[in-house]
This record gives C-alpha cells, sequence and structure tokens, in this order.
C-alpha cells in the first residue's frame, strides 16, 4: 500500500492553523445498512509558524503513529478485504502451510468448491496449463471468492452446502466444505480480521450415512491372494500382516527394513533382527517423515519374510534408499493407480465391489482380534512362495 497517499476512510484536514485527522469506522446497524462512524479527530502538528509541518510530513506521521496501529479488522473492512483475499494472504500462508502434505491437499481439494478452481490453483500455485486436475468453475455456485469477510452470513455458508448436496456431493464432503469455511472464519478471528460469531457455526447439516466397513474373512483372504501379482499382492500380504498404512508400504525404504538375524544400525539408530522401523511414507506424491507417534518398530511376521527376501534378491532397486515396493522405473508404487487398475477389477471378479487398502487395514485388525496371533499362519497358506 502507497504510505504517501492516504487511504480513502482517512480524512486530513486543517483547522485553526493545525493538522487534524480522523478516521471512518464503519459498523452495521440494526437494519443491516452499513453506517459511517467517524472517530474523534487526532491532533496531528501546525500547518502555520516556524514548526509547521507539509502535507507530506503529515502523511508520514499519519502513517507511522495512526494507521500502522489500526485494527487489522477495521482495516479488513477498510480494504474490502474478500475471502479470497483473506484466504491467499493470510489463511493459506499462515494456516495451511503449517499442515502436513495430506492436510495441505485436503484443503486444496475442498477451497475448489469455496472459491472459484481456477483461484485456488492460482493461490497455490499450480501449473493451471499442466494440471490433470482440472475441476472448472461451476455456473451459479454460490462461491464465497468475491464477498467481504464482513458481509458473510450463515445463509451464504448455508447456500455454499445446499449446492453440494443438490449436486450429489457426499454428506462427508458437503461436511469437510463448511468446516474450511469454519476454519476460515477462525483464523480470521484469530488474526482480528473478523468479530462476532463464525457464520459457519450455525449450518446445521444432515445425517451422515455411512458406508459398511468391510474386512475379508480368512477365506477372503484365501481367495485375494491367490489371484494377485506384484506389488498388489505383496503390498496386501504386508498390510494384513502388519499395522502399516498403504503410505507408509509405499514409503517402505531398504534402509529401515533387518531382514538379518543381528541387530544393523540405521540413519536414525539401531534396528533391531528382523525388522521394520517405520520412519517414512509416501503420499500424493511426496515423501516426508511419518508423525512422531506413527514412528514405530514391527518386527517382520514369519509369513512376510520369505517375500521380502525375494524382493530383496532381485537384480536392481535394493539399495538403501531404493524402495522396497517399485515400479519398473523405480519409483515408489502409486496405490492410487494400483487400486483403481488392480484392486477394482479383482475386486469385480470376487464380487468385492468394496476391495480397497482400507479394507486390508481393518482385515488385520478384525483377524487379530478373531484369531490372535496364529491368523498369521493361515494367512501364509494363502501366499504361495
Amino acid at each position: 500500500m502507497d504510505r504517501g497517499k492516504l487511504p480513502h476512510y482517512v480524512d486530513l484536514y486543517l483547522e485553526s492553523g493545525f493538522w487534524k485527522l480522523r478516521i471512518d469506522m464503519d459498523s452495521i446497524n440494526a437494519n443491516g445498512l452499513e453506517e459511517h462512524l467517524w472517530r474523534d479527530p487526532a491532533w496531528i502538528g501546525p500547518a502555520t509558524g516556524p514548526n509547521r509541518l507539509t502535507k507530506k510530513e503529515v502523511q508520514r506521521i499519519a502513517w507511522e503513529n495512526f494507521l500502522a496501529r489500526i485494527n487489522p479488522g477495521m482495516l479488513a473492512r477498510k480494504t474490502g478485504m474478500t475471502i479470497a483475499d483473506f484466504v491467499e494472504s493470510k489463511f493459506v500462508p499462515e494456516h495451511v502451510a503449517s499442515k502436513g502434505a495430506a492436510g495441505r491437499t485436503h484443503y486444496k481439494a475442498i477451497l475448489k468448491h469455496v472459491l472459484e478452481p481456477e483461484e485456488v490453483q492460482r493461490i497455490f500455485g499450480e501449473d493451471t496449463e499442466r494440471s490433470r486436475v482440472k475441476l472448472k468453475a461451476i455456473p451459479d455456485w454460490p462461491y464465497l471468492s468475491n464477498m467481504r469477510l464482513l458481509d458473510v452470513r450463515p445463509g451464504h455458508v448455508e447456500k455454499l452446502t445446499s449446492a453440494a448436496t443438490e449436486r450429489g456431493y457426499s454428506t462427508q464432503t458437503v461436511t469437510h466444505i463448511r468446516n474450511v469455511v469454519s476454519a476460515i472464519f477462525s483464523h480470521a478471528q484469530k488474526k482480528q480480521f473478523f468479530h462476532g460469531e463464525n457464520p459457519a457455526s450455525l449450518v446445521v447439516l444432515p445425517g451422515m450415512n455411512r458406508k459398511e466397513a468391510h474386512a475379508l474373512t480368512l477365506d477372503q483372504t484365501r481367495s485375494v491372494l491367490e489371484i494377485m501379482r506384484y506389488p498388489e499382492k505383496e503390498m496386501t500380504l504386508t498390510a494384513i500382516l502388519t499395522s502399516m498404512n498403504v503410505a507408509e508400504i509405499c514409503g517402505l525404504q531398504w534402509k529401515f527394513v533387518n531382514l538379518s538375524a543381528e541387530p544393523v544400525e540405521s540413519e536414525n539408530g539401531i534396528i533391531p533382527p528382523r525388522t521394520i522401523a517405520i520412519r517414512r511414507q509416501w503420499y500424493r506424491g511426496q515423501l516426508s517423515d511419518v508423525k512422531n507417534t506413527r514412528g514405530r518398530n514391527l518386527p517382520i511376521p514369519d509369513a512376510l519374510l520369505p517375500a521380502l527376501v525375494r524382493l530383496k534378491d532381485r537384480p536392481r532397486f535394493k539399495e538403501p534408499c531404493d524402495f522396497v515396493f517399485v515400479s519398473q522405473a523405480g519409483t515408489p508404487i502409486n496405490e492410487t493407480n494400483v487400486a483403481s487398475r488392480r484392486l477394482k477389477a479383482i475386486g469385480g471378479e470376487l464380487n468385492m465391489p468394496w476391495l480397497s487398502w482400507q479394507v486390508f487395514r481393518r482385515t488385520h485388525k478384525a483377524l487379530l482380534y478373531n484369531f490372535g496371533a496364529d491368523y498369521q499362519s493361515h494367512v501364509a497358506l494363502a501366499f504361495r512362495h
């Protein structure tokens, strides 16, 4: 902002030989109309005499002693800060940027239903020409992009969630949209850019119809493994026999796997014999450290050890920094592609249209609960060495 010229909401004037300044504090009255309330005039300095101040000097003093101290919320109103302005200048760099890769991806995806998609792509620095995901603006969609923070009411948020519901979005997605709007206004309240009740907090959503949480039986596990091939077969076996999720499986590197009967030293300390050290994950094309609460050492089950030994004996991609589960090019497995191309086909063949990586994690928990540690030997029978 130009520190010479004063903004339109500042009135600088002469009175009785002195420079004076007053600031317009607009507000919304009981009828919902904007009205102008001027602060009491502030004395700046003499306009005449030997110590008189020039207009340029007065403007500098006004900026340094008055305007720089204006409450951010009032400044937001004065400059007409819109939702898009706030998201770009404050919410994304201060709130979203502090999240992990999964959190940032989630916000970027949901914000495309709150702001115009092209605008979100620009805010996140996406190359709109090269991006494979090109969600385009929907005609008549009640985007909040150009609305001022000050003007948003619960009804505007409700229009947004209603539009999503009418378009057939799941209740979970509609809830995410409401929650992201709520997060925007919570951050605006925290930074004093918005005062009053969060407009998203008053929006009531329809009840969520949760899908049945499927898990495989031992017979189903046997049927699935019998028709699988690399890499989904070994990845599925790992998921069912351990507590690893698919991001941890895809991000597993040989330097964190000890197949020997002796302890080995790694960059993160000693790895016990026949142990997998969970330290990294591969999610949406990015390798990152797992959260502290997820870092752990897992004993390698007897049923899994032969499969890992065979992968270690392959001609290529067995160096410490190589990934255990790799494509022909040596890159980490893309779990989304495997799910859409292989798991979907296998699920269709076995009348299990719900087959997914999450199903395998639930299967681990279900089999462990029902059979105890003995379930591993049953699973091993289905895995042909």
